[in-house]
């Protein structure tokens, strides 16, 4: 079985993330997809509790959408997916976007995840190509037709918007009062 493997800070979730997630099921890319919310990021702040994201994922649990929940602390992808394929006899795929295969060679031990299938979700017309060609592997899966939703968790919190928060996310937002800009 094929699992992508869909990092992220989900702060929120929003309709963006799982339309991407559902794209790739729906195209045969991947069977199922595991979602992991990251404790923290290098370049984050101001995140909601980890367990207060994960059960914003959970609405959107099915038998193709898998909530992780042991794994969010693990600072690097490498150390996750690493993880992953002992517990897991599937094919593992790394599901990144454009704007991450740009310093992909920054990452911590990068080289590991070369032995990953790697789907770049292409997005303002990046060119993935001049990027993917100094790793001098066939393990990345570039996907140019998917149409991104303008949106990201920081517009959302600053912006008041929730047309791009499924019902549900935004009544738990609310109801834990978790942002305290959306409305």
């Amino acid at each position: 079985m094929r699992l992508g493997v869909y990092i992220g800070s989900f702060n929120p979730v929003h309709n963006g993330h799982i339309k991407l997630v559902n794209y790739l099921l729906d195209n045969n890319y991947v069977d199922k997809v595991l979602i992991v919310a990251t404790i923290g990021y290098w370049d984050k702040t101001n995140l909601v509790d980890i367990n207060k994201r994960i059960d914003m994922l959970k609405i959107f649990k099915n038998d193709k959408i898998i909530i992780d929940e042991s794994h969010n602390n693990l600072e690097h992808t490498y150390e996750l997916m690493r993880e992953l394929s002992k517990e897991y006899n599937d094919e593992l795929y790394l599901i990144i976007g454009a704007d991450n295969i740009i310093n992909f060679d920054k990452w911590m031990n990068y080289e590991e995840l070369l032995n990953y299938k790697i789907i770049v979700m292409n997005r303002n017309n990046i060119d993935i190509d001049s990027y993917i060609k100094k790793y001098n592997t066939s393990n990345f899966i570039v996907v140019n037709d998917y149409e991104f939703l303008d949106v990201s968790s920081t517009k959302i919190r600053k912006n008041l918007k929730n047309e791009y928060l499924d019902k549900r996310v935004l009544e738990y937002i609310k109801k834990n009062n978790l942002y305290k800009e959306v409305k």
